[in-house]
């Protein structure tokens, strides 16, 4: 790689900006010596690791500021190299004099995951418990959060494993039929590579169906609340959120333009879109808003039609279900402004599994639609403690090994030689490795930890 990997690195592992302490991690042979030479209080070449000091450090004759030093010594460390955090005032300009001071000694400036990478490198953890420190870092809900802490911890990265260890044993099996094809024996059990083969296949499928998840819990779900004008759309916006963000109007087509805002339910993001009222108009402008809505509709992966109860007959139901089964896989059909509580649980009583009867304005049922939005989308099935897919490099690699898979047992079936047989199976084992970082290439790590922040 063009960029030394035996050097001391150094950067800003706390948030921009002033607050009330500012940590500046070091990672590298020298770290600790670069940070015994400002630190007049104690020779910490000497201390043991794990520890904490507290003192001044001293550029010269210029008192800096008074620190607490984290001290960690290789391999114990996150990096698997020498680490020391500072732990400073956070001043912008207490930090920056520091930095400098440490890259005068002869650090150089962390490029971004660069820490994490060397974790990689170091063998401390794989690339798959790499990116989930990155996951973890952007988690913004508790179901994100427990997700990628399980993949910090291994969790993916152990079925991975399992996997390929066993393809590693037959694979060496089968190579070695290769060196004594002349006697035509067999070492490896083709019933029990069959067994594996079928094992690997349904736990290969299974992470692959849990990819849909895994996007809903990392990146969210946007839901357009759709409906003619007048439906109520910004008034169960505003009911849902808690707050009036949007304008409430007796007026039919007072919102113009798509509204975006964001709604944490059960440990999921969901990204509300209020559009404008879908009809025919003369008004420019609001024409423009319309269009809007249905591109909105189209995109979105969970649609609320949201209709009034008093001006809705059975036909025009049937008319928006057709619609909403050709637009849309999730969509949830929303009676609105039927205000009599009783007549709400005697019509929900006997709805469908997606459609609703509310009150907007009265903050009826509103519990019982946030529990469709979540089971549209997760079908009850969010469990942060087993193995989900989330990253979007690894349903891609997957898809290659169900491939590879498919082949080897085609393969099988047909009775193919050993020697053709080893190459699906190394085909196998390859993308299973790509995944963990088992193999892997320069460009693709540069990318990966090019989107960490700079201090991790």
């Amino acid at each position: 790689m063009s960029t030394p990997w035996n050097d001391t690195i150094v950067a800003l592992a706390t948030p921009q900006g002033i607050g009330a302490i500012g940590v500046i991690r070091l990672s590298g042979s020298d770290a600790i010596e670069y940070v015994n030479s400002i630190f007049p209080s104690k020779n910490l070449l000497a201390e043991p690791a794990n520890t904490l000091h507290v003192g001044l450090l001293v550029d010269g004759t210029t008192k800096i500021d008074e620190v607490v030093l984290s001290i960690f010594k290789a391999p114990k460390s996150y990096t698997g190299e020498n680490v020391v955090e500072v732990s400073c005032h956070g001043s912008h300009y207490i930090i920056q004099q520091i930095i400098e001071v440490f890259i005068r000694k002869g650090a150089r400036l962390a490029k971004p995951g660069e820490f994490t990478m060397r974790a990689f490198l170091n063998g401390k953890m794989d690339l798959v418990q790499a990116e989930a420190v990155a996951d973890l870092i952007a988690s913004g809900t508790k179901a994100a959060q427990e997700t990628a802490l399980n993949q910090v911890r291994g969790g993916f990265s152990h079925v991975l494993s399992v996997l390929r260890e066993e393809l590693i044993r037959f694979s060496a099996l089968i190579e070695l039929e290769l060196d004594f094809s002349q006697e035509d024996v067999e070492f490896a059990d083709r019933t029990r590579l069959q067994e594996l083969l079928d094992q690997i296949g349904k736990t290969v499928n299974e992470l692959l169906q849990s990819f849909q998840l895994g996007n809903v819990i990392k990146n969210g779900v946007s839901v357009a609340i759709i409906g003619k004008p007048n439906a109520g759309k910004s008034t169960l916006l505003n009911t849902l959120l808690k707050e009036n963000r949007a304008i409430v109007s007796s007026i039919a087509g007072t919102t113009r333009d798509t509204i975006e805002e964001v709604l944490n339910i059960d440990g999921v993001l969901f990204r509300l879109i209020d559009t404008a009222g879908i009809r025919e108009s003369k008004d420019e402008i609001e024409s423009i808003g319309v269009e809007r809505s249905k591109e909105k509709m189209k995109s979105a992966d969970l649609v609320v039609y949201l209709y009034d109860v008093h001006q809705t007959d059975s036909n025009e139901l049937r008319s928006m279900q057709e619609e909403l089964q050709q637009i849309s896989k999730h969509w949830i059909l929303v009676g609105n402004k039927e205000d009599d509580q009783q007549k709400l649980d005697k019509l929900n009583s006997t709805a469908s599994s997606n459609q609703l009867f509310i009150s907007a304005k009265f903050d009826y049922c509103i519990d019982a639609l946030k529990n469709k939005l979540v089971n549209a989308v997760v079908h009850g099935n969010l469990e942060t403690e087993s193995t989900i897919v989330t990253n979007a490099r690894h349903y891609q690699s997957l898809q290659k090994v169900a491939d590879a898979m498919r082949s080897i047992q085609e393969g099988m079936s047909n009775r193919v030689p050993g020697d053709l047989l080893s190459v699906d199976i190394r085909q196998c084992l390859y993308h299973l490795g790509e995944i963990t970082g088992t193999i892997s290439n320069e460009d693709q790590l540069d990318y990966i930890f090019s989107k960490f922040c700079i201090g991790k």
